[in-house]
């Protein structure tokens, strides 16, 4: 590319290791406390363990939260703001809400935030937090949410009516950077309601505390320092990160604690240290003047500002935190002119990325999806072994825990910055999220994509059986494994944005993906057929039982989705090995292995066992999990995403490769002369399709006629906004197994779970989610790629309508992106019936990127800032904007 911008630059510096743009960003997570690395309970007990109230007063051992916070990235010395509006009974450091015991749909933040711009090298960052200006109701939101059923919504802080007459405050906080080691700092406040109102911002800054456990670190400091001109100065002594000053404009006080416990009021024994954790908290709210400490150090420090906001006004505040000494020109008119610099950078880095003629919506949605997306970095560290043995200087862990969660995983120890789910609900990595997440991060930041790829894969994460970890929870769960096609789409995707092949990095990843597809072949292929068991595979509540777990029935579960996931990994590892084998022929070996075993695993998804036993159920026209008992085979006949997952299991072969690849070549015709048994179960792999293409996948041209005839009927799985994970039809015909006097049920459930299976947080029995439906439209495009213009279906089923696949793959992409888009009435179906967000012009156009939607009306679900994988949706819309102008 010519012409870079300035944000392609810093890239460009950083890449090349000229510059460290990325060295400090948003890395501290919206929720430490309750997570399984802070859990030191004898059953695993994280959330009752450490809990948000005793966040305040208790140090962590192995991170750090706050609002809208920035660190290093190795979390040595953290920024973020605090609140108080004088009604509350603790500061606001950090964001509450429901714990997984406490929801009635499981975990879920309850606050209203809003990560509104960023880039990749975090030069300009810009965040928004509602704070209430009525005491915050943490009592009743746990309490009426306690008393409510799985049948019932969640109780939201909207309900509460602590909004109502726009009694809150909007807080923005901004960050610039002039170099990659002086970051400009902006807190403006904007008072919505119709009274003078008063607000404490406390921007505070403090150590991750590394002292407390090993009896040997050195220990940082903090300490006020003044210059001739009177600014007030925070000073950071840290001995590897070494010194920086947080420059503090206009009249305040500095306030001095240390970051460790209060053991006092977590455990009844006496402090060791007169100043603790929630020293700051006990001044403020309590009054109590001895809790900071009057000589001006510590390891945690706030600069107290004390706001009178009147009606409708807006104060600023301005910090810097730089490694310049002596900044006596901290705030001239230079200040504002780099922050207006670092706009207009981000402006024109963006304009770049997406240069198409697209609505200013759409632009808005884009926006704000990749600002979550780089807001979600998070440091994330975890010394498995230490964390099983216990630190020197603090009391051993039970015994219990030797044998409990992730005990087998003791080789894990990670300190890198990581694309988290959602820094609140999911402030941990997500091995199959993570893949998805790659794919917009790719058109953005290659180079980090890449790295996020890369590091799962590495020795400090995979097991060395070659199993790639799922989730802190378990580490030992089995995600669907995603990780080849999501290097595969990076890999494309930076050549064809960016013109870089960055073939080491294939290879890289695709080496220690050998092991782990070994480990799949060995693990989750019970009886060596060629059919696979994967277990819950990501989709949580989708079938009849927990798939995970041993099952009521005895016997185990052939899976449809298992044994497609399996087929698809076969072929992402075709692709990339006839990628390298371009330039080393040694890999045409390894392309010719990864051909023959997904025929194998293609005859098996159509001819595992008799008649209505097999994965494919011809009178149906579907593919079901099929339960395997030792005394016969029982066909679990929920119409399910699990019967819609063979689809992506497809590839096309351009014949240029198969003239440059002369040995694979040979093989592959060798396989179509002397292997019919094998080749019946392939469709279309002999025959040319468009431009002389080859095709390989597990659903032939008929039985793909019958799948999307469900798939694309708006009775069944086709929703105004999506692809549902399971059809409709179960709505009036419930699908229902009895077994030893127990009735198990899958019922179509469009919006939360009515069960508690997997924590009852998660639904996939009737709504909408990205993931799945994005992979639904690359496979939908790929077929067409191979059957062309000629191949039509009807769409909507029964509409008379006919589409090529292609016209299909971009209905439902803007079906997708409708959920976020303003209709017709200007409303966002992603806010449902929330009226403030539907009507409020200071609510309306920031946007939440939920963890799903609701299956018919798509209303934002569960973890609402996942922009993870929903943020597939900024992706969604490039195309939209780049097939649009073609």
């Amino acid at each position: 590319m010519t012409n870079l911008t300035q944000e392609e630059i810093r890239l460009e510096q950083t890449r090349n290791h000229q510059a460290k743009w990325r060295k400090w960003g948003p890395y501290l997570s919206d929720r430490q406390w309750g997570t399984v690395r802070e859990d030191y309970s004898p059953n695993g007990t994280a959330w009752d363990y450490f809990t948000h109230d005793q966040a305040r007063s208790r140090a962590y051992r192995w991170g750090e939260d706050g609002i809208f916070g920035i660190s290093d990235d190795h979390q040595q010395l953290c920024f973020a703001i605090t609140l108080w509006n004088g009604e509350d009974a603790i500061i606001k450091e950090r964001f509450f809400g429901l714990t997984g015991n406490e929801g009635n749909h499981g975990e879920d933040v309850k606050e209203y935030y809003f990560y509104l711009d960023n880039t990749p090298t975090h030069s300009y960052m810009k965040a928004l937090y509602k704070y209430p200006q009525t005491a915050f109701p943490y009592s009743q939101l746990i309490k009426e949410n306690q008393r409510r059923s799985r049948q019932e919504p969640e109780f939201e802080l909207l309900n509460t009516g602590v909004f109502d007459e726009n009694k809150y405050f909007d807080v923005f906080v901004e960050y610039a950077k002039n170099t990659a080691e002086d970051i400009l700092i902006q807190i403006k406040v904007v008072n919505r309601g119709a009274e003078m109102k008063t607000l404490h911002v406390l921007p505070t800054l403090w150590f991750r505390n590394t002292w407390s456990w090993d009896g040997e670190t050195n220990k940082p400091a903090l300490q006020e320092i003044k210059l001739d001109n009177s600014l007030n100065i925070i000073a950071a002594f840290h001995p590897i990160l070494g010194k920086r000053w947080l420059y503090c404009e206009g009249e305040t006080e500095l306030l001095f604690t240390e970051n460790e416990t209060n053991t006092k009021r977590i455990f009844g024994v006496d402090n060791t240290n007169t100043y603790v954790k929630d020293g700051i908290n006990d001044y403020l709210v309590h009054g109590q003047k001895e809790t900071v400490n009057p000589e001006k150090i510590g390891t945690k420090a706030a600069a107290h500002y004390l706001l009178t906001v009147g009606a409708g006004e807006t104060k600023t505040i301005r910090l810097r935190l730089s490694d310049v000494p002596r900044l006596t020109e901290a705030f001239d008119e230079n200040f504002d002119k780099i922050f207006a610099q670092k706009q207009q950078e981000a402006d024109d880095f963006y304009q770049r990325i997406t240069p198409f003629d697209i609505s200013e919506d759409m632009q808005n949605v884009q926006r704000q999806a990749f600002a979550g997306m780089l807001w979600t970095k998070q440091f994330y560290h975890y010394d498995v072994e230490k964390w099983l043995k216990g630190d020197l200087a603090t009391f051993p862990p039970p015994q219990s825990r030797k044998n409990g969660r992730n005990h087998e995983w003791f080789h894990l120890n990670n300190e890198d910055i990581i694309s988290m789910p959602d820094k609140w609900e999911y402030p941990w990595f997500a091995a199959w999220d993570l893949a998805f997440h790659c794919i917009p991060l790719a058109m953005i930041d290659p180079d980090f994509a890449k790295n996020q790829l890369d590091v799962l894969t590495r020795e400090w994460f995979m097991h060395p059986n070659g199993q790639i970890p799922a989730y802190e929870w378990a580490f030992g769960d089995v995600n669907p494994p995603v990780h080849a096609w999501a290097t595969w789409r990076v890999y494309k995707i930076e050549q064809k944005m960016f013109g870089r092949a960055d073939r080491q990095f294939l290879e890289r990843v695709f080496q220690k993906l050998l092991l782990n597809f070994t480990w799949w072949v060995n693990r989750k292929d019970v009886e060596g057929n060629n059919v696979f068991q994967g277990g819950f595979l990501g989709l949580d509540n989708i079938g009849v039982f927990d798939r995970s777990a041993t099952l009521p029935t005895g016997g185990h579960i052939n899976q449809s989705d298992g044994t497609s996931w399996m087929a698809m990994y076969c072929l992402n590892m075709l692709t990339i090995a006839l990628e390298l084998a371009k330039t080393n022929p040694v890999y045409e070996d390894i392309a010719t292995k990864f051909f023959e075993h997904f025929l194998y695993i293609a005859d098996a998804m159509n001819h595992i066992g008799e008649g209505e036993d097999t994965l494919w159920n011809q009178s149906d026209g579907f593919f079901y999990d099929v339960l395997n008992l030792s005394e016969r085979q029982i066909t679990l006949k929920v119409r399910s995403m699990v019967g819609l997952i063979p689809l992506f299991a497809v590839e096309t072969i351009e014949p240029e490769i198969l003239n440059i690849l002369p040995d694979f070549k040979v093989r592959l015709e060798w396989f179509i002369k002397n292997r019919p048994d094998l080749r019946k179960n392939v469709a279309c792999m002999e025959s040319k399709g468009m431009e002389a293409r080859r095709l390989l996948a597990i659903v032939s041209r008929d039985k793909l006629k019958l799948i999307l005839q469900k798939m694309l009927d708006e009775s069944e799985f086709l929703g105004d906004y999506g692809i549902r994970a399971l059809s409709r039809v179960h709505g009036e015909h419930p699908y229902k197994f009895n077994i030893d006097g127990s009735q198990f049920i899958v019922n179509y459930e469009p919006a939360e779970s009515s069960s508690g299976l997997f924590g009852g947080n998660s639904n996939w029995r009737g709504p909408v989610w990205f993931p799945v439906n994005f992979i639904l439209i690359e496979s939908l495009q790929k077929f067409h790629y191979y059957l062309g213009d000629d191949f039509q279906v009807e769409c909507p089923t029964g509409s008379g309508k006919m589409m090529t696949l292609w016209e299909v793959a971009a209905e439902l992409s803007q079906r997708l992106m409708r959920i976020f888009l303003r209709d017709d009435s200007g409303k966002r179906p992603v806010y449902g019936g929330a009226e403030k967000f539907q009507n409020d012009p200071n609510w309306q156009d920031f946007i939440l990127f939920y963890e799903y939607f609701h299956g018919d009306n798509g209303a934002g679900i569960g973890a609402s800032h996942q922009t993870g994988w929903t943020g597939l949706v900024a992706k969604l819309i490039q195309q939209f904007g780049e097939y649009q102008e073609n």
